[in-house]
C-alpha cells in the first residue's frame, strides 16, 4: 500500500511545491490550505502522515493538532514551523507530533524525516499486531500434570520480577508459550513481546535485526532501520534458538545485558534500553560450553532463572487435556466435535517426538480426514494406528515373586537399554525416552560403567 501524505498548509504555493515533491517520491499527496478543511480530508481520505503549517490564520496548527490527536492519535504529524516559533513547536511535540522541521527547509531532509516517522508508524503497527495476536494465540499453558503445574509455578514467580530467563527444552515443548506467559503476567505485560528466531537468519545479518542499522552502513541500507533490541523497550525481547547464535554476536549480546546500551549498525550514538530478556534453547548449552560453541559468561548472565519445559512423554496426563484445548480451536472449520476413547488411549500410548506442536498437527489433520463428528483411530497417522496391541504388559517388565524396588527397575532398563543399543548413549535415551543429560544423571546415580 502506497502511503498517502496529507498536507495542511495556509500558503497554496507551499501546498502545490509539497504535493509535487511527495508524487516524485512515490507517496500518494492531497493538501489543504485551511485547518478546517484539512481536519475533514483526514476522515475522507485516512492518510498515512500529515505535514502541518503552525501558523494558519482560520485554525492555527496547535489547535488542529489537538483535534487530530482525538479523533487519529496514532497518525504522525510533522509540523512545518519558522525559526520565530520554535517554542511553539516544541509545545506541539509534547501535544503529540511526532517531529517538527523549520521552514525554509532542505527538502531532502523534509524527506528523510518523512521516510523515519512513516517507518516508525509502521513499526508501532507491526509490533501492536504481533501482541494482538500472541495474546489470541496463546491463553494459558495448558495442563494439570504435576510436571507442567511446577512449569507455570516457576513462570508466575519469576514474572513480576525483571531477571533474565532462560526457558530449555525440545523443539516443540512450548518455550515460546512460556516466554509470553511471562511477560503477559509481568508488569511490563502493556509493553512490547518481540521474538527474535536466532537461528532464522544468517550471521550477516542477526546484528543489524537486533540492534538496527543507520542509513549506508553497508550495501543496501538505504534507510535507518530500528532493531528489535530498540522496538523491545519498556518490554520483553524473546531470544529463541540462542544456542545458534554465533560467538562473534554473543560478545555483543553481553554488552546488551551487562550495560543494556548498544550502537546501531554503522552508527556512533550509544542508546540505552529497558528491556527484560528470555532466552530459550533446545540444546545442551553445558555441552555447548564444553566444546566452546557457547561463551561460558554469557550463560551464567541468561541462567539467572531456569525453566525445563517436560517433553510431552514425560506428562502423559495432559494428551487428553491438549487434545480438548486444540478441539476448541479446531470445531469453528471442522465437523468434528470429539475424540473417541480409542483414539485418546493411542494418543496417549505414542512418544510424541515433535512434542506439542506434533500433537497439534496430527489432530488437524484427523480433522481433516474424518467424516463423521468423532475422531477415531482411523483419522490418526499410521504410526499411530499401529501402537495398539504392539506391548503387551507382561512383556515391558518381568517381576519377580518377591518384588522389586522402582529404583532397581530403572537401573534394569537403563542396563537393558544401553545393551540393546550396543553402548550409545544418544540412542539408549531415545528408547528410553529420555535426555542424553538424563541418562547420564541417572547412570551416576546408580554407579553403572559406561563401556
Amino acid at each position: 500500500m502506497i502511503p498517502k501524505i496529507l498536507i495542511i498548509d495556509d500558503e497554496e504555493h507551499m501546498c502545490w511545491a509539497l504535493e509535487k515533491a511527495m508524487r516524485q517520491e512515490g507517496y500518494q499527496a492531497l493538501s489543504s490550505n485551511r485547518g478546517r478543511r484539512g481536519l475533514e480530508l483526514i476522515r475522507e481520505e485516512a492518510p498515512s502522515l500529515v505535514l502541518l503549517d503552525l501558523k494558519m490564520p482560520e485554525m492555527d496548527g496547535l489547535e488542529a493538532l489537538k483535534k487530530i490527536k482525538e479523533t487519529s492519535p496514532k497518525l504522525p504529524v510533522i509540523m512545518l514551523t519558522a525559526h520565530g516559533s520554535i517554542e511553539t513547536a516544541i509545545e506541539a511535540m509534547k501535544e503529540g507530533a511526532s517531529d517538527y522541521i523549520t521552514k525554509p527547509f532542505d527538502l531532502d531532509e523534509l524527506k528523510l524525516v518523512i521516510k523515519q516517522n512513516l517507518l516508525m508508524s509502521q513499526l508501532v503497527t507491526e509490533v501492536n499486531f504481533l501482541r494482538s495476536e500472541l495474546t489470541k494465540k496463546y491463553k494459558v499453558m495448558v495442563g494439570e500434570s504435576p510436571a507442567i503445574k511446577e512449569v507455570i509455578k516457576l513462570i508466575d514467580k519469576v514474572a513480576n520480577s525483571n531477571a533474565t530467563v532462560l526457558i530449555t527444552g525440545e523443539s516443540g515443548t512450548g518455550k515460546e508459550v512460556a516466554a509470553v506467559a511471562i511477560h503477559r503476567n509481568s508488569l511490563r505485560r502493556e509493553g512490547p513481546f518481540v521474538p527474535v528466531n536466532c537461528a532464522a537468519l544468517p550471521d550477516n545479518l542477526l546484528e543489524s535485526e537486533l540492534f538496527g542499522h543507520e542509513k549506508g552502513a553497508f550495501t543496501g541500507a538505504v534507510a535507518r532501520k530500528l532493531g528489535r533490541f530498540e522496538l523491545a523497550d519498556k518490554g520483553t525481547i524473546f531470544l529463541d534458538e540462542i544456542a545458534e547464535m554465533p560467538l562473534n554476536m554473543q560478545v555483543k549480546l553481553l554488552r546488551v545485558l551487562q550495560e543494556k546500551s548498544f550502537e546501531r549498525v554503522g552508527g556512533t550514538e550509544t542508546l540505552h534500553v529497558d528491556v527484560r530478556v528470555i532466552a530459550a534453547t533446545n540444546r545442551n548449552l553445558t555441552e555447548a560450553m564444553a566444546k566452546g560453541l557457547f561463551r561460558e559468561d554469557l550463560y551464567y548472565r541468561l541462567n539467572v532463572f531456569h525453566i525445563d519445559i517436560p517433553p510431552l512423554r514425560q506428562r502423559i496426563d495432559d494428551i487428553p487435556v491438549l487434545a480438548e484445548h486444540f478441539l476448541d480451536k479446531i470445531r469453528p472449520n471442522y465437523l468434528v466435535q470429539k475424540y473417541s476413547p480409542e483414539a485418546i488411549k493411542l494418543l496417549a500410548q505414542y512418544h510424541w517426538p515433535g512434542n506439542i506442536r506434533e500433537l497439534q498437527n496430527v489432530l488437524e489433520r484427523a480433522a481433516i480426514i474424518c467424516h463423521g463428528t468423532e475422531i477415531t483411530p482411523a483419522d490418526l497417522p499410521k504410526e499411530i494406528q499401529e501402537i495398539s496391541g504392539k506391548y503387551d504388559a507382561g512383556s515391558l517388565v518381568r517381576l519377580p515373586e518377591s518384588g522389586i524396588s522402582l529404583e532397581d527397575l530403572e537401573k534394569e532398563l537403563i542396563i537393558k537399554a544401553l545393551e540393546k543399543s550396543k553402548g550409545n548413549q544418544t540412542r539408549a535415551a531415545q528408547l528410553l525416552g529420555i535426555t542424553r543429560s538424563a541418562l547420564l544423571y541417572r547412570v551416576q546415580k546408580h554407579g553403572i560403567e559406561l563401556n
